[in-house]
């Protein structure tokens, strides 16, 4: 036998036992002849291998591809380990907010490239396992894979997407995604589709901008968040379109401009979401009934898990492509920030607008974005998501309302902390001190930890105040419910120490309100309405029936109310021009009305 030169016995030959074979002796490297290296300190799986080479050479090229010019190949062209980084963190977010997570399997189906690589990279960080079809396989034994290893979602090269769809229908029991390396084609859109899927080219799969994105400016670039949101399409090289400065005009200039991302406040979304629900409402039986039932169907299909594309592409198509053409026909993502938007109102749009509807939150002094909810994930409705990667959140409990930072459901005044930071008021010291402790900005706001790590905004520190008896009534929550009532377009409640209940100021839908006159057989011009006695009840038999749904305190019902015609606006100074009520400004235009409505001692209407 020849000599074993660079090998080390370490156990002798055992005899055979039990009728298995005998085992020869064991060898190891004459190298590990003292014991196995010690393995490397935080090195434990492939994501750690990238993750920490990216910490140590970021700016080293990693992955290269030889340029194409008029036909000929031309110079190797390199991505750092830093941008391979970036762009697997983009695909891994999508991954994770199309639902897929750790467990799932993701197959990866092509010749050799930067994708496959970034690929793989993002399911080791997430924990999916990576299933490799071999690009020399034909269409039977791609099927086989699929359905064998039960794969979700499937990256592919641009030319072998043909070949997956031959693996139709058999493999779309398990697989419900596809993403292409390069392009899709309408054709190939509309074929997936019919099968109940989802697919996507590398772009539109990163949900990144690109210089094909248009955005349509509206709101007050005096403002962080539009300042934001602009100065992330120019760096995209993406187009910025302007309305014309009419709030009443701007769903006309959204069909013209044709925007790709539309960013809006919450008093815009519950415009057209009234808009909608009084379209529909107003409609006839068939088309009411139909359209009732494929919301419906695409809601329940969205609590099942299937993302908004999957839900009901027939639907989409049928009854919902309408609502599409309305905002344009090519906006993929809503995004809602300055304020709290109703769960109704987000839920509602995210079923019938056929585009990823979130809800943002941050502040001037944050630089605006501090956390944003995620794509496809229904339990996030109602809430503002989780943190953006940039900076860190707590929670200060707040004994005087009653909120607990540590408690099982954790609540309390949002922290926040990190480079995004501002560095304080100008000229204003005290305040600065006043909100900036021990480097953590005090934001005012209440927040409530969901289990799956997204934040709910539940309340304002400032805006809750004492009623006679002694009952405290945090107003904005009261108003986020009362804003529920399709019959009004915007409400402000108010109370004060002195008094045992609250009134409110209610802007009521022109539409609402006249459609219920004309049912009622009151004739009179709108204004009249307004101030019509039976409109005041009726609106307020409104409110107290949301009240009685949503289970609301008997101190927490409106007794009185005052209808103005003319919506809060920003020429009496009533609202910012992100539409967040000016709580004193209001009280001091409405004094009259609030004081008539106490001294009348509201109406009847009980909890």
């Amino acid at each position: 036998m020849a000599q074993k030169r660079f090998i080390i016995e370490v156990e002798r030959a055992k005899e055979a036992s039990e009728g298995r074979p005998s085992r020869g002796p064991v060898y190891r490297s004459l190298f590990a002849k003292d014991g196995f290296p010690a393995p490397i300190q935080g090195l434990d799986c492939c994501w750690d291998v990238f993750r920490l080479s990216v910490e140590k050479y970021p700016s080293n090229p990693m992955l290269g591809r030889r340029e194409i010019v008029d036909g000929k190949p031309g110079k190797y062209k390199w991505l750092t380990y830093k941008e391979v980084y970036d762009q697997v963190m983009k695909v891994g977010n999508s991954i994770r907010s199309c639902g897929y997570g750790k467990g799932v399997k993701c197959g990866i189906y092509g010749a050799n490239s930067a994708e496959w690589i970034m690929s793989m990279q993002a399911c080791n960080a997430h924990g999916l396992y990576c299933v490799p079809l071999y690009d020399t396989l034909g269409a039977g034994a791609i099927e086989f894979i699929i359905c064998h290893s039960e794969i979700s979602i499937a990256f592919a090269e641009e030319k072998k997407i043909p070949e997956l769809f031959k693996t139709f229908p058999n493999a779309t029991k398990y697989l419900k995604t596809i993403v292409s390396f390069g392009k899709v084609t309408p054709e190939q859109k509309q074929e997936v589709e019919s099968f109940g899927l989802a697919i996507y080219s590398w772009d539109e799969f990163l949900l990144v901008l690109t210089e094909k994105d248009v955005y349509i400016s509206y709101l007050p670039l005096a403002h962080s968040f539009d300042r934001v949101i602009e100065e992330i399409f120019i760096w995209h090289g993406a187009s910025i379109g302007f309305c014309r400065g009419d709030v009443k005009l701007l769903i006309d200039d959204v069909g013209e401009l044709k925007p790709t991302i539309f960013c809006a406040v919450p008093r815009v979304l519950d415009r057209v979401y009234s808009g909608l629900t009084h379209k529909i409402s107003s409609g006839g039986f068939l088309k009411k009934t139909l359209f009732n039932f494929a919301y419906s169907y695409k809601l329940n299909n969205m609590k099942k898990g299937l993302r908004h594309g999957e839900a009901s592409p027939l639907l989409d198509k049928i009854v919902f492509d309408k609502v599409k053409q309305g905002l344009g026909g090519r906006v993929r993502l809503i995004l809602s920030g300055a304020a709290p938007l109703s769960a109704h109102v987000e839920g509602y749009l995210r079923v019938v607008t056929c585009a990823h509807v979130l809800q943002g939150y941050g502040l001037t002094e944050t630089c605006a974005g501090t956390f944003v909810s995620l794509p496809n994930e229904i339990e996030m409705l109602g809430t503002v998501g989780p943190p953006v990667p940039n900076g860190d959140v707590c929670l200060e409990s707040v004994p005087d309302m009653g909120y607990n930072a540590l408690a099982t459901t954790p609540r309390g005044e949002i922290c926040l902390k990190g480079k995004t930071l501002f560095a304080g008021y100008y000229k204003c010291e005290d305040l600065t001190k006043e909100v900036l402790i021990d480097e953590w900005f005090h934001t005012g706001d209440i927040g409530e930890w969901q289990p799956n790590g997204s934040m709910k905004i539940i309340d304002r520190k400032k805006n809750i105040f004492k009623l006679s008896q002694g009952e405290y009534v945090a107003v904005e929550n009261l108003e986020n419910i009362y804003g529920q009532v399709s019959s009004i377009e915007s409400i402000w409640v108010y109370g004060n120490s002195f008094e045992a209940f609250l009134v409110a100021v209610v802007n009521p839908s022109k539409q609402a309100l006249e459609h219920w006159a004309q049912e009622n057989g009151i004739s009179m011009d709108f204004n009249s309405l307004c101030e019509d006695a039976r409109a005041k009840s009726y609106i307020l038999e409104e409110l107290s029936k949301i009240a009685k749904e949503k289970k609301l305190k008997g101190f927490e019902f409106i007794k009185a109310v005052h209808i103005d015609p003319i919506q809060f606006d920003m020429e009496r100074d009533l609202i910012t021009p992100t539409y967040k009520k000016k709580r004193p400004q209001l009280l001091k235009y409405y004094q009259n009305a609030i004081d008539n409505m106490y001294k009348s001692g509201g109406s009847k209407p009980s909890a």
